[in-house]
């Protein structure tokens, strides 16, 4: 049977921001939000502080803001998280990070994630502290099982180190295949953001954790699926196509 294509409506057409603003004034995750209001918060007090001291002593101090303001810019960069368009498909796996693919490997996934005790393929995604450190989900489907695991500040980029903070994600796809995701947070700092719940469900693209300043998406496809991405390529959160799954009318399995 011949699938339809439905072209965009004039709605869909003017709903693409095309301005400025989608470039300069992308929205922020709101873990980010809170932090910028910290960062607000301690240079706005520790302005004030050197304005006292000044006052006090009779001596020039210099604004609180000639870092702050650089390190709030900054700050603010971090945490955006742009508009993301997801293509469509129940069999396809998507970037769940934005990066450079770091290494595609067979492993045997951890047995946290319930994927069986033969290796897969991994594909590993770096997050540098440019990138977007916002997760987004590589597929529909409900969670199937969670694993956090505490960890030390320890380097992502070329590892498989089992010494860094991770969160260990299963997800049951709509087509019936299983796959893995790991967040792993890096060596600047580690703090991993991961509300999910197991039988939550998500839909491919939709954010659902972020990392901190530098670290590594690890995915696991499942047996007998293949990447569609090369060692080096630039992978785009919510996007890029890292491989395709059975098509969901095939038969299903784990």
């Amino acid at each position: 049977m011949k699938k339809e294509y439905h072209f965009p409506t004039q709605a869909d057409l003017d709903a693409v921001d095309l301005s400025w603003k989608r470039y300069l004034l992308p929205a922020i995750h709101p873990e980010g939000v809170k932090i910028l209001a910290a960062i607000f918060g301690i240079f706005l007090a520790l302005d004030f502080v050197l304005k006292i001291i000044g006052l006090l002593f009779d001596i020039y101090m210099p604004s609180a803001w000639w870092i702050g303001l650089p390190f709030f810019i900054f700050s603010f960069y971090f945490f955006r998280n742009p508009p993301r368009v997801t293509p469509k498909g129940n069999h396809l796996i998507i970037a769940p990070a934005d990066g450079i693919v770091s290494n595609i490997k067979e492993m045997v996934p951890p047995k946290e994630l319930d994927l069986g005790n033969m290796p897969l393929i991994r594909i590993s995604i770096f997050m540098s502290v440019f990138s977007v450190h916002v997760n987004r989900s590589p597929v529909s489907g409900t969670v199937h099982a969670l694993k956090y695991c505490p960890g030390k500040f320890v380097s992502v980029a070329d590892k498989d180190s089992e010494d860094n903070e991770r969160q260990l994600i299963s997800i049951d796809a709509t087509n019936g295949q299983r796959i893995g995701v790991i967040q792993i947070a890096g060596l600047i700092a580690r703090r991993i953001f991961c509300p999910l719940t197991v039988g939550e469900k998500l839909k491919a693209g939709h954010v659902f954790g972020m990392i901190r300043f530098g670290s590594r998406l690890d995915v696991y496809l499942p047996k007998g699926v293949y990447p569609k991405v090369l060692l080096g390529q630039v992978a785009v959160a919510g996007e890029t196509v890292l491989a395709e799954m059975p098509e969901a009318d095939q038969k299903k399995g784990i």
